[in-house]
């Protein structure tokens, strides 16, 4: 898509930025070496990239990001997590790469002054040059401003060739254009189809998991690589009131032994679907509502610093069913619209988009149609939501069709546990079809199904 065009049709890059400013609809103003530096006293839009190499890098990102808002810079986005290998001076410790756009009222030189303050108090020193650090803030871009004086350069001179501060980049945008600043980063690119052509003269998303750039979301004291194989979650019901197997795990003899169980025929993952077990060790909190039936959830998930899978559901498990809940004008897009505008309001409470896992919410608050479309249209949902955010569309997808009701109505299984082959079907659909982790309850038998999906795309990826 020719992105400059449907900006400014005479634009091409920032020079041309300069001399088109009277036929656009926004304008690229430029500050100079001899320009006299004020305080703003509007807002502007920031982009700001994030490195770590020394140390607890994620903490390295937390602290720098706890002390940014203090400081007057307001974060409004992240970028996925990415781990790549170090470029210039190679022989140094993996990076850990990220980018947050923010609304500041600081002017680029105190902006630039407030960023080099905090890597001095984490620790930076001058050290060699593109060397190891625990921290790395780079002003990538501001407002719609190009400036050019003897301490700073924006947009960022090195941003068009360096793939770990690109891929950031683009995770905080939508392929929709939300704004006229947004307008304006594209005009600086260089490039007629914008920052999205200057990704894919990278190499684009075919760099992600080769050439040292794996995209990845931090759980327990790990990075996992999503993309690598399909995770499974084995879920342990430990209430009485499961439609498929309450009362069976009610104590805690049994409840181990299933786990072990479900650990030895293949599960990576271990869904208990309890917030009181974060404090006895647990990893991620699944929240059914996407934080709709507890207010405070998002604050309490903000606070601990673990993962966040967030499904969509309407009304409560009493009233999902009921037939408001159940209009739909498209349900992959009504979906992926009410889903975003959550995780949204999640990012906002200060939970980072590398730390989101989206569920399209199977079985709730759908009939058995909906359920059939959301499985054939995982790919539509994310491409619904990257309207938005690339960097949300592109948290690993989670899917849960095990025994569900739907199946049973297919199927002719009124009895949920007789429903095992027909769940191992539309767990194959999804896989297939673009989903990362299945929530299952029967480990074996969907493990194998996992595994031949997995085998199946790593071919196509191969001959493709």
């Amino acid at each position: 898509m020719n992105i400059i065009k449907q900006l400014v049709p005479i634009a091409n890059g920032a020079r041309a930025a300069k001399n088109s400013c009277k036929a656009a609809s926004f304008c690229v103003s430029r500050l100079n070496h001899d320009s006299s530096v004020e305080v703003n006293s509007e807002e502007h839009e920031v982009v700001i990239a994030l490195g770590s190499n020394v140390g607890n890098r994620l903490q390295n990102f937390e602290d720098a990001l706890e002390r940014m808002k203090k400081s007057g810079i307001q974060i409004t986005r992240h970028g996925c997590l990415y781990e790549t290998e170090p470029a210039y001076v190679t022989d140094q410790p993996h990076f850990l790469n990220s980018a947050v756009r923010a609304i500041t009222k600081l002017d680029p030189h105190k902006l630039l002054g407030t960023l080099k303050e905090i890597e001095r108090d984490m620790g930076r020193t001058a050290g060699i040059r593109y060397g190891p650090r625990p921290i790395d803030l780079d002003i990538l871009f501001y407002g719609k401003q190009i400036v050019n004086t003897d301490t700073l350069t924006i947009p960022h001179e090195r941003i068009w060739e360096r793939p770990f501060v690109m891929g950031p980049l683009i995770d905080l945008l939508g392929r929709e254009t939300d704004n006229d600043t947004i307008k304006s980063w594209h005009l600086l690119s260089r490039y007629s189809g914008g920052l999205f052509e200057a990704w894919e003269k990278l190499g684009g998303e075919l760099l992600i998991g080769k050439d040292g750039m794996k995209r990845v979301l931090p759980i327990a004291n790990r990075l996992w690589d999503w993309s690598t194989k399909t995770s499974i979650m084995g879920i342990l019901n430990v209430t009485p009131d499961s439609f498929s197997d309450g009362g069976k795990f009610l104590s805690i003899d049994s409840a181990v032994s299933h786990v072990q169980s479900m650990l030895t025929d293949g599960a990576d993952i271990i869904d208990l679907v309890a917030l009181e077990a974060v404090k006895n060790g647990a990893h991620v909190i699944n929240d059914v509502s996407a934080g709709q039936l507890d207010s405070n959830m998002r604050n309490v998930i903000a606070a601990l610093k673990i993962p966040y899978i967030a499904m969509h559901m309407r009304g409560d498990p009493s009233t999902m069913q009921n037939h408001e809940n159940l209009m739909y004008d498209d349900v992959c897009v009504d979906v992926a619209s009410e889903m975003y505008a959550r995780v949204r309001d999640a990012e906002l409470s200060g939970i980072p988009a590398w730390r989101m896992i989206i569920d399209p919410g199977i079985g709730f608050s759908k009939n058995t149609e909906h359920n059939l479309d959301i499985l054939m249209g995982l790919r539509d949902i994310r491409s619904e939501i990257g309207k938005k955010s690339l960097a949300v569309s592109r948290a690993p997808l989670l899917i849960g069709p095990s025994r569900k009701r739907f199946l049973g109505e297919i199927c002719g299984q009124p009895n949920a546990a007789e429903r095992d082959m027909a769940t191992v079907a539309s767990v194959t659909a999804g896989v297939l079809g673009g989903a990362n982790i299945v929530r299952v309850h029967n480990v074996r038998a969907n493990g194998d199904a996992v595994k031949l999906c997995d085998a199946m795309l790593q071919r196509r990826g191969k001959c493709s």
